[in-house]
């Protein structure tokens, strides 16, 4: 191996992808524009195929640390309270997959990844290196920053986010488009929540043109709390919001009214929390091909790849997917590593999957906010077909082994 491989981004993806190839033996050096690492945001759902992949990282422990486990997944009328559905999950998802599903603090699953990272990869990290341009050829891939420094790699990874400039210079497309949905976030001590509400499940609660979920972070000590409501419900009485950033002006009163009539177990959750985000959701339409993926030296992971809806909540998980497959697919034993071989079969191997994980994405965003017809059509469905309609075992039984070169 002659020179490393070039990482921009230093997020969940760029971190996993680093860990993954630090693990194959591959020397990364890691940009991340910022002055520091960190992450913003609130928690995520990890499913068992998101666990699988930390387990096989040997971060079990270190997950244990820092995750809840939730009991259940329950699905709720926000406005009458009545239970739609529910799926097992605990020992009952362990059992099933193997792996348990957890839930996590953004950052708590950031600074995992930064410490295994530092410990156990030769990963160089570098701050404050914001991409400017890149240059691909036959032998390697030139990298040009906003402060005049030029780096030359083996190969780029960009994992750059849902606004990434590596896919921007590899495909010349459109930036990722709004999806119509605004995101509020926010996070409470479970402490400050009434008891009833301290139950350690994950709670989907669906209402016409909105839904809201909330579950346990940080081993039960705060729940994270997510509001999604179509940005014309808002922007009707308050106006637009910035599509690349947050707002954190967000009140209790602006969202009360966006609720109208909710169950007041729901209003109790909403009101505990001390502060809230907003942000506009963007995405793509479901990868087309292997091309969006990777092409020759440089390749393409997590949401800089396809940025998703969070309606799956799979976001960070395919972002992990990605970087694990890319790291089993590395010869250790190959010198000089074929790296646009080696982006050929990761492209092959993960663009339906994160295709198909988008458009269900997508399609479960039509079925939480539906109204009228649809919405009776659901919640019928529910009643009917109960654990097998929540249930995903082509999902969480990931994720897909590459078969061994011929």
């Amino acid at each position: 191996m002659n020179r490393r491989v070039l990482v921009a981004g230093g997020g969940i993806g760029g971190l996993a992808c680093a860990l993954s190839l630090g693990r194959a033996g591959v020397p990364v050096t890691v940009l991340e524009q910022a002055e520091s690492f960190g992450e913003v945001g609130a928690g995520v759902q990890l499913g068992p195929n998101a666990v699988r992949v930390l387990s096989q990282w040997g971060l079990t422990d270190a997950l244990q640390s820092c995750a809840a486990f939730p009991d259940a997944l329950r699905v709720r009328d926000a406005g009458g309270g009545g239970l739609l559905g529910q799926l097992r999950l605990g020992p009952v998802a362990l059992a099933r997959y193997g792996q348990p599903y957890a839930t996590v603090h953004r950052a708590d699953l950031h600074a995992m990844l930064l410490g295994a990272v530092r410990a156990r990869t030769p990963a160089e990290l570098v701050l404050g290196a914001r991409l400017q341009g890149m240059a691909p050829s036959a032998s390697g891939v030139s990298v040009a920053l906003e402060d005049g420094q030029a780096l030359m790699g083996d190969a780029l990874v960009g994992c750059d986010g849902v606004w990434s400039r590596v896919r921007a210079a590899l495909l010349g497309d459109a930036p990722a488009a709004p999806t119509g949905h605004l995101a509020y976030r926010g996070l409470v001590p479970t402490r400050d929540l009434p008891p009833a509400l301290r139950t350690p499940v994950v709670t989907a609660w669906l209402g016409p043109r909105l839904h809201v979920v909330h579950y346990p972070v940080r081993r039960g000590e705060a729940f994270n709390v997510v509001v999604v409501v179509q940005a014309a419900m808002r922007e009707a009485a308050l106006g637009p919001v910035d599509p690349r950033g947050w707002y954190h002006e967000a009140g209790h009163a602006e969202l009360r009214a966006l609720l109208g009539a909710a169950h007041a177990d729901l209003l109790g959750m909403i009101e505990a929390v001390p502060q809230w985000s907003l942000w506009a959701l963007h995405d793509r339409a479901p990868m087309a091909g292997p091309g969006e993926h990777a092409s020759g030296r440089v390749a393409l992971l997590g949401d800089a790849a396809h940025p998703m809806r969070p309606y799956l909540a799979q976001g960070a998980a395919m972002a992990l997917e990605d970087a694990w497959t890319l790291g089993k697919l590395v010869d250790r034993h190959q010198h000089p590593i074929d790296w646009p071989g080696v982006f050929e079969r990761y492209a092959a191997l993960r663009w339906r999957r994160n295709a198909r994980v988008q458009a269900q994405s997508r399609r479960n965003g039509s079925v939480f906010h539906a109204t009228g017809l649809v919405r009776w059509g659901r919640n019928s469905a529910m009643a009917l077909l109960r654990e097998r309609l929540l249930d995903n075992p082509w999902l969480y039984g990931g994720p897909p082994k590459p078969e061994p070169q011929p």
